[in-house]
């Protein structure tokens, strides 16, 4: 019996690896233990009450105002005892948090082997975004099987010397659960409901990022003048829970009426709000895989993206945080049809669904039938 442990703990991270979880409990030769980090809790958590998921373990991490040293310090001892109780022969993480590097390093530190899923993004500036890109860089140097999404993170890894045996591209799992999510009951609150049914173009948008903080009043003054020049313009914007930019939200949009701030989604709702959405702005990473999904143009409120492949295919415009320029892209998307329905035609270059049977598939086969075939 093979068995795996399963390592997240914010919503991203969650959502993206509910489909492992999934494929890997399908396995009967393989036993997964799902490890709960809990860095984010209420956002976390519903996803995984979407998807009946239950961890063996949930660590509870999440304090307010923790600093980023306090986190990585209370996890590396809480993720070592668990690794050294369980004794997997394999520890799998996703993307780019703090959950993900202390979760690898502390698999590292106890001799077991990682696999990465969305394994070789990269901005190449360990600034931008941070501090999730050194965390990707970082995980790439332990991790023993690196599951690419794309083949540009695939020669990302080449480049950084990572042999080409242990990288299989398989696409992004994001897909993978936007297509469970797209056939089931809609979740949608009525009051929601009302809003997008009012005839007017609305615009979603989310905006987070600790490198954005000192720079977001950009973001909304720009849509501010949006829905001010363009009666037929509403905005949607669930205000992420650091207090910081509540704040600056609340002073700088709290009083316009046609941007609706509201509390976060679950995310079964987020994704059918994105897909009601003319228009995605956002400082995201997943949602840059998300939105072409469901063919909504997306401007990036960043100036790097470690997703390069929505840019060079179209699907998203890398807009930064200049007032200007996200005023006048999101205006043309607004007045020009033809551009728009153009930028939502191009196909999603982030995969087609099946990135989890993949990725199991891949460790069936080293850890499974390479071995039996030596027997």
């Amino acid at each position: 019996m093979l068995k795996t442990m399963t390592i997240f703990g914010t919503r991203p991270e969650g959502i993206k690896m509910v489909p492992v979880v999934q494929a890997l409990n399908k396995e009967p030769a393989i036993s997964n233990i799902v490890v709960n980090t809990a860095q984010h809790r209420e956002m976390l958590d519903q996803v995984l009450e979407l998807f009946a998921i239950v961890p063996d373990y949930d660590l509870d991490i999440m304090q307010a105002n923790q600093t980023l040293e306090e986190l990585t310090g209370r996890l590396i001892q809480k993720i070592s005892q668990i690794i050294q109780q369980e004794q997997p022969d394999l520890v799998l993480v996703h993307g780019d948090t703090t959950t993900t590097f202390v979760g690898a390093y502390s698999a590292y530190l106890n001799q077991v082997p990682v696999a990465h899923v969305e394994a070789g993004l990269r901005t190449h500036n360990i600034h931008s975004p941070f501090p999730e890109e050194i965390n990707r860089q970082m995980v790439g140097r332990i991790a023993s099987y690196h599951f690419a999404p794309t083949d540009t993170n695939r020669d990302n890894l080449l480049r950084e010397n990572i042999k080409e045996e242990t990288i299989a591209v398989v696409g992004n799992t994001v897909i993978d659960v936007l297509l469970q999510i797209s056939q089931r009951e809609s979740f949608f609150p009525p009051e929601l409901e009302t809003i997008f049914n009012n005839g007017k173009k609305t615009i979603l948008l989310t905006s987070h990022r600790r490198e954005n903080l000192g720079t977001m009043e950009s973001v909304f003054r720009a849509i501010h003048r949006l829905t001010t020049a363009h009666s037929n313009v509403q905005v949607i914007f669930p205000i992420h829970k650091n207090p910081k930019v509540r704040k600056i939200s609340l002073d700088e949009i709290g009083k316009n009426k046609n941007i609706h701030l509201i509390e976060p989604l679950e995310y079964a709702q987020f994704i059918q709000a994105m897909d009601k959405a003319y228009l995605v702005i956002t400082d995201s990473g997943g949602i840059q895989e998300e939105a072409p999904g469901l063919g909504k143009p997306v401007l990036v409120t960043r100036d790097t993206t470690e997703r390069p492949e929505g840019v060079a295919a179209g699907t998203l415009k890398l807009v930064g945080n200049s007032e200007e320029l996200i005023f006048k892209e999101a205006q043309h998307l607004i007045t020009n049809s033809l551009a728009y329905d153009e930028m939502a035609a191009i196909r999603n270059p982030f995969g087609q669904g099946n990135s989890a049977e993949q990725i199991v598939n891949y460790i069936k086969k080293i850890f499974l039938e390479e071995k039996a075939a030596l027997v």
